[in-house]
């Protein structure tokens, strides 16, 4: 094809209108606006008998015996921990979103930050039954971008511990463990996020998913202050209640959801196609077997290879019109709030080189295949004057 140069050399954009990065994909039908007209009619809008029916029918979709709602994946983390009564060391990934050490240091826990596997992003296992002491008190996995982690290797670390293991699945709602189950039978708990940037969103929310009826008894006292019915909190809770309208707008999103993943599969499909001969271009590795839910799409690149490092490529996409996100970067270890931790830490250079080299482009459940076609020659522009951008980019000595 014939590439014109680039808009941050000066050409003309090739996409007449900005791409956001994630945008919700929501069907406003007649029958969801009737269920939102009876609820503010009822007068019940929280603790009605939508979050009780959806509740039954996320643990029925996720074949777990429980599913409690909350009003986001992060109240979801803080409440589990709490419940769960841990004092000491948490074991968690650095390369992950704040909300994941967030949960652990506000329940008193001290993170201790393991590595990845560089090719799946994911929490490596053997580098976690690295830090595993007598201290630790809990593990904590996460499914990075909704790829499903190896949960049976930190499993039998968590078993041979005796510590709970507890996962941060916060993307990974519809999303399939490598033997075809569904993510969110695993480990002592499972967190899900239900945000807008999700393939299923309640607006705001989460699910706690577990088959530990003491736990999931705890969580619903936990999520209304502590407070079991009589008023005498039985622990200091939160007020995480997941609202009805936000329940509503769940069970109206819920069937929709396999036909949402499968479509995110095909633009990742496609997102790979258009870009695997790019050198220095590279692509999380995704388990055999298994399915993410592509929450995000992100690229690796590196910048020998590619010409351009990886925020000089999210400077000419922006020029360009297409929203990116570097994921994560600062990792946890290298944030301002957790720099009272880092004292005794080991190096964690794949974490490191990630949070350096990945790069999340646009996609959501209705994006037109179009869109994924014109990003991808995009980068073929810019990556063909590659020299030239990093020239112009590099001041002079002189």
């Amino acid at each position: 094809m014939k590439l014109t140069r680039p808009a941050i050399l000066g050409g003309p954009p090739i996409l007449a209108d900005p791409v956001p990065l994630a945008r919700p994909t929501i069907a406003t039908d007649p029958d969801l606006l009737a269920a939102f007209h009876d609820v503010l009619s009822s007068g019940i809008v929280t603790k009605g008998r939508h979050l009780a029916e959806l509740e039954r029918e996320v643990a029925d979709l996720l074949g777990v015996a429980h599913a409690v709602l909350v009003a986001s994946c992060t109240g979801g983390l803080m409440l589990t921990l709490r419940c769960l009564d841990l004092h000491g060391d948490i074991v968690l990934p650095s390369f992950t979103f704040m909300a994941s050490g967030h949960a652990a240091v506000w329940n008193g826990l001290e993170p201790v930050f393991a590595d990845i596997d560089p090719h799946t992003f994911a929490v490596a296992p053997g580098s976690v039954a690295d830090e595993v002491t007598g201290r630790t008190a809990a593990l904590l996995a996460v499914h990075t971008f909704g790829s499903p982690c190896d949960v049976d290797a930190l499993a039998k670390i968590a078993a041979e511990r005796g510590v709970p293991l507890v996962i941060d699945a916060a993307p990974a709602f519809g999303g399939r463990y490598p033997d075809g189950s569904p993510v969110g039978g695993r480990g002592t708990a499972e967190v899900f996020s239900l945000s807008p940037t999700k393939p299923f969103t309640t607006g705001e929310g989460g699910i706690i998913a577990t088959n530990d009826g003491d736990l999931a008894r705890e969580l619903r006292i936990g999520r209304d202050y502590g407070n079991a019915g009589d008023y005498d909190s039985r622990f200091i809770g939160l007020n995480a209640r997941m609202p009805e309208l936000s329940a509503v707008l769940g069970r109206h999103n819920l069937p929709r959801l396999p036909a949402l993943i499968e479509r995110r599969q095909e633009l990742a499909d496609r997102y790979r196609a258009g870009l695997s001969d790019l050198p220095g271009i590279g692509f999380q590795r995704i388990p055999p077997g298994a399915r993410s839910t592509y929450k995000d799409f992100c690229l690796t690149v590196s910048a020998a290879e590619f010409l351009l490092d990886r925020d000089t490529l999210a400077d000419a996409l922006r020029a360009e019109g297409v929203a990116t996100r570097a994921y994560f970067d600062p990792p946890l270890h290298r944030q301002t709030a957790y720099q009272r931790f880092a004292g005794s830490r080991k190096p964690l250079p794949h974490s490191e080189e990630l949070a350096a080299k990945a790069l999340a482009v646009p996609l959501y459940s209705h994006m037109p295949e179009h869109l994924v076609d014109r990003i991808c020659e995009v980068v073929h522009r810019i990556h063909q004057h590659g020299p030239e951008i990093t020239a112009r980019r590099v001041p002079d000595a002189g």
